[in-house]
């Protein structure tokens, strides 16, 4: 396994490791497995709400790309799985950047196992609690040009830091030109159910507890960015309508829709998300890419 630094602990589950198990990677350890086997038990849905995600974040950066983005930091980056932002970012674009950033070992290892020697792609393990050392880095410093604009995605990693978040994304908001876009999924505290307090139980066990937040402060979290109107064509959001179910946010005709219920379910509509831009959105965007090849191929979930 030289994904697996020697000195990492496999007795104690984690958070990454059990979304790679959701979304049937095998990038996970037997803790991993069983605790997430526990959640599963309790909440089956758990897994369709890792899907959805990923399918979220494969259309907000294609959305990015439609506005001319073409740099990309993801945050809490996880295990590296098909349809990561530089596999969806390089179907449009071949020149785009990205930077992946995340603390754990396993994620990293097989970070850089998978993109060798990319040019236009590189990782750094650090803690996003720290983005100062994140922006100062030479890697980031090599590959990001802060004067243009770039995506910073914040795709399912906020809901495991306690604390106050907005101090770890206000730096980046800062940071960004205009014409960035700000992409935020994460857990909230909307529905509460025997279920979601049994899985909030479960996730006790691991380093990274779960932390839902009431919708208005994942909302705060956008500053004075422009919310992208969740649906095509429609009118400018409200900010209490910005956010929506992460399988909400632009959905794509073919986008797998459960037929379970579990659309229904606590942990799809509490589980919120929203992009917003520096400046004004741009109101014309460009013909969606049609992907061909490898690209066309749609991965299940993410992170």
């Amino acid at each position: 396994m030289s994904w697996a630094p020697a000195e990492l602990d496999l007795s104690r589950p984690n958070a990454a490791r059990m979304y790679d198990y959701f979304l049937g990677g095998s990038h996970n350890f037997a803790a991993d497995r069983q605790a997430a086997d526990a959640v599963l038990a309790v909440a089956p849905h758990v897994a369709d709400a890792a899907r959805a995600n990923r399918a979220f974040l494969r259309r907000a950066v294609r959305y990015a790309l439609q506005q001319g983005i073409r740099q990309f930091i993801d945050l809490g980056s996880g295990i590296p799985t098909v349809g990561n932002v530089h596999d969806i970012a390089h179907c449009v674009n071949a020149d785009a950047r990205v930077l992946y950033v995340d603390v754990e070992p396993v994620a990293v290892a097989h970070a850089r196992a998978l993109l060798g020697v990319a040019p236009q792609v590189d990782v750094i393990q650090a803690d996003i609690c720290f983005p100062d050392f994140i922006l100062d880095n030479p890697a980031t410093q090599r590959l990001i040009d802060l004067a243009r604009p770039v995506a910073v995605l914040f795709v399912s990693v906020l809901h495991f830091i306690p604390g106050d978040v907005n101090a770890i994304v206000e730096p980046f908001r800062a940071a960004a030109s205009p014409g960035s876009a700000l992409v935020i999924s994460h857990a909230t505290s909307g529905a509460t159910t025997n279920q979601t307090e049994e899985v909030q139980r479960l996730y006790q066990r691991t380093p990274t507890p779960l932390q839902l937040r009431p919708r208005a402060d994942v909302q705060a979290l956008f500053g004075d960015f422009a919310m992208v109107t969740p649906q095509p064509g429609a009118a400018s959001p409200s900010d209490g309508a910005a956010l929506v179910p992460v399988s909400h946010w632009r959905p794509d005709p073919e986008d797998h829709v459960p037929a379970d219920g579990s659309s229904a379910s606590p942990f799809l509509t509490s589980f919120l998300a929203g992009v917003g831009m520096k400046g004004p959105a741009v109101m014309t965007e460009q013909p969606r890419p049609e992907p061909t090849g490898r690209c066309a191929l749609r991965p299940a979930g993410r992170h």
